[in-house]
């Protein structure tokens, strides 16, 4: 891997501040592997995009396996390492010294004292439990004061969707302050993949999340492809980009439906969830399955979008797009939709450079983060297209930064259709077994998606790290609610959809 700095321990935390150049160069990750078997160390990993130079800077400190376990905490002058710090102390045991907050955070009450999953030493089918009263219990973080009450809400909620806890801090209807307790059934991927080839791996890989199976492979397969050196075909890079672009309009229709069940706006509801539904019906036609599994592997592509193919999607995406500007035209036209999507929600500019935020989070706050442009891969360089950006940071500018976004994939699709029909490269190259570490990176609906690989003599995976656009973009949302009224939560949630699997990885 290109741009790796190796330091001290003890400069890691000024070395990390004067990188980020005040949050000029993004953090876009921060993990640990064990390397105790290389050199009797743990390592640190801080990556940061620079994106002038559309490439990625890595910091790398190790910390020796038999000696002091801390370092020096990112998260008071780097505010977006704070989760990742808290899963290293979880995983590994490296103890953030300074951290403003170091309550674990993957591993819950039931997990016993002292297990680092992500260690070599653990298996990876333990399956370890606290005996009573071996643990304490972890305490939320909630306000104090005259007026002040709670409201507890999950982890077990009224929908069909994954287990996530909010404690809301309430006077009246304001909510002062709100903590989340999430990670409830993580599965433990990135540890069952240790030991796999890569082709062993894909199949987990596209099930880390059902709405971003293409972002996941797409990233995981660059950093594979980077390792070995190989080259991409131009047909195959064409086909992953359109399903990307694909796999984006279904869940941006999808949200620009969701969005309004936070307010019970029937007709928007309605008519986001059926044209979805025509989205959704066009991948399986196009993969076999409704997710876009199985396309996207190692060295390109395992199926053409023939001439038919392509005609179905230039009318089934015709349709989408009348569909969506009558949303738009319905979203415009509700006033009291406008009353209660505008000024509520905001996460203001700084927050989202501070919290190094991705996707339509950072986006709707003028942080202009994509990696579409920040990185050159895939299709997109022969594309044109535009950056799409808001600047109130509310749930209104979220759905507009959507419906723009919208438009500019249907452009990006109609493109790429155009490229399709001239290519006749093929579909993919071999992939040999390789030693080496890299990262991939690609832009999903919620924004980028990062997979580092390293794969060991064998050319299997020694440590997969997956950093979703989820990741960096909840803690957001406790700040996106204070001082509105606990009603608004759900619309405000919404408007993040916020990926609950992709943490649980």
């Amino acid at each position: 891997m290109e741009n790796v700095k190796e330091i001290k321990l003890a400069d890691l935390r000024a070395e990390a501040k004067a990188l980020s150049t005040a949050g000029r160069h993004p953090l876009t990750a921060m993990f640990g592997r064990d390397e105790t078997a290389e050199h009797r160390s743990y390592a640190l990993y801080v990556l940061f995009e620079i994106p002038e130079e559309k490439r990625l800077a890595v910091l790398k400190a190790l910390v020796p396996a038999d000696g002091d376990l801390r370092y020096d905490s990112l998260t008071p002058v780097l505010p977006a390492a704070a989760w990742y710090e808290r899963e290293i102390q979880d995983m590994f045991g490296l103890v953030p010294v300074g951290h403003p907050d170091p309550r674990p955070l993957v591993l819950h009450e039931s997990f016993p004292q002292g297990y680092h999953p992500l260690r070599k030493q653990v298996s990876a089918t333990a399956s370890p439990r606290a005996k009573v009263g071996e643990s304490s219990e972890i305490k939320m973080s909630v306000a104090h004061g005259e007026g002040i009450y709670e409201v507890p809400v999950g982890p077990i909620h009224a929908g069909i969707i994954e287990p996530g806890h909010f404690r809301f801090s309430q006077a009246g209807e304001s909510m002062l302050q709100l903590d989340a307790k999430l990670f409830f059934t993580h599965r433990g991927l990135e540890k069952v993949m240790e030991g796999k080839t890569p082709h062993e791996a894909l199949p987990i890989v596209e099930r880390i999340c059902g709405a971003c199976s293409i972002a996941n492979t797409w990233s995981f397969c660059q950093a594979v492809e980077k390792i070995a050196k190989v080259t991409v075909p131009k047909r195959a890079q064409l086909i992953r980009t359109l399903l990307m672009e694909i796999e984006r309009i279904t869940n941006h229709v999808g949200d620009c439906g969701n969005i309004p069940a936070g307010v019970g706006f029937a007709p928007a509801i309605s008519l986001g969830g059926r044209t979805k539904e025509m989205l959704m019906r066009l991948q399986e036609r196009l993969a076999g399955n409704r997710f876009l599994r199985g396309v996207i592997v190692p060295g390109g592509v395992s199926l053409d979008i023939t001439a038919e193919l392509r005609q179905d999607i230039r009318t089934t995406l015709a349709a989408v797009a009348e569909n969506v500007e009558a949303l738009d035209k319905m979203f415009a036209e509700q006033e009291n939709f406008q009353n209660r999507i505008r000024t509520t929600g905001i996460v203001r500019h700084q927050t989202a450079v501070d919290l190094a935020l991705v996707g339509v989070g950072a986006r709707a706050s003028s942080f202009a983060h994509d990696s579409r442009q920040d990185f050159s891969y895939g299709a997109y360089p022969d594309l044109d297209f535009a950056v799409v950006t808001q600047k109130s940071g509310d749930v209104a500018a979220r759905l507009a930064v959507r419906i723009e976004e919208l438009r500019q994939s249907f452009f990006m699709v109609s493109q790429l259709l155009e490229h399709l029909d001239a290519d006749h490269t093929e579909l993919s190259v071999a992939v040999p077994a390789a030693a080496g570490e890299d990262f991939g990176i690609s832009e999903s609906a919620r924004g980028s998606n990062l997979h580092f690989v390293a794969l060991d003599a064998e050319g299997r995976i020694d440590r997969i790290f997956v950093r979703s656009a989820s990741y960096p973009n909840w803690p957001a949302l406790p700040i996106a609610v204070q001082g509105d009224i606990i009603p608004d939560f759900p619309l405000i949630n919404k408007s993040f959809e916020l990926c609950y699997a992709c943490l649980d990885r």
